[in-house]
C-alpha cells in the first residue's frame, strides 16, 4: 500500500513539476502505474487532497536538507542553501514543485495554495535565520526572500534555457554580498 501511494507521488510530482497542477489527471496516474482509477481516489478523494500531500512530502524532504546542513558561517550555510535547489533542478531538470504550484496559484484550490506558502515561508524564514544576528530582522527577512525569489527565478531560466550556467550565475550574483564564489 505505501509503494502505491509512493508511486502515485512520484508520478503526480514529475508531472507537476515539469507541466503544472492542472496537467495532473487521475485517469492518467492511475494508466502510468498500471491501476484502476478508483485507486488513486482511494488514496486522494480529491485533487486537492493529492496536492497537499505533494507540497507536505516536497516540503518535509527539504526540510531533512536544511537540517543536514552543517553549522558554519553564514556563506557557508546560505551556499548550501543554494546547492539544495541546484541538487532538485539537476536530480530532475524540471523546476521547484512549489515554484511550479507558486506561478499557478491563482487556479489552484486555497488549500494547495496556503501549502505553498507555508513552503516558501518556511525557506524565506531559514535563510533569515542562517543570517547575521547583527542585521536588523526585517532586513534579513527582505534579503532572504530576494535570495529565494532569486533562486526560483534562476530554476526557470535553467529549465526553459536549458542551461544549468543561468542558474550558477544567479547564484554567484545573489551570493557575492556574503563573500560566496557561488557552485
Amino acid at each position: 500500500m505505501a509503494d502505491t501511494l509512493n508511486l502515485l507521488l512520484d508520478a503526480a510530482e514529475q508531472r507537476i513539476r515539469a507541466y503544472g497542477y492542472h496537467a495532473v489527471s487521475f485517469r492518467e496516474l492511475a494508466d502510468a502505474l498500471g491501476i484502476k482509477s478508483s485507486s488513486v481516489h482511494y488514496y486522494f478523494p480529491q485533487k486537492e487532497d493529492l496536492g497537499v500531500a505533494l507540497v507536505r512530502r516536497y516540503s518535509e524532504q527539504f526540510e531533512r536538507g536544511l537540517a543536514a546542513i552543517p553549522n558554519g558561517s553564514v556563506g557557508q550555510k546560505l551556499q548550501a542553501f543554494c546547492g539544495l535547489y541546484r541538487a532538485s533542478l539537476m536530480a530532475n531538470d524540471t523546476l521547484c514543485l512549489c515554484g511550479m504550484l507558486g506561478v499557478e496559484s491563482g487556479g489552484l484550490p486555497e488549500p494547495v495554495v496556503k501549502a505553498v506558502q507555508q513552503f516558501l515561508q518556511a525557506n524565506v524564514d531559514w535563510v533569515a535565520e542562517a543570517m547575521s544576528a547583527e542585521v536588523p530582522l526585517a532586513e534579513r527577512q527582505s534579503q532572504a526572500a530576494t535570495l529565494v525569489a532569486g533562486l526560483q527565478g534562476a530554476m526557470m531560466m535553467a529549465v526553459c534555457l536549458k542551461d544549468l550556467t543561468y542558474f550558477d550565475q544567479t547564484v554567484k550574483q545573489l551570493l557575492k554580498s556574503y563573500e560566496v564564489d557561488g557552485p
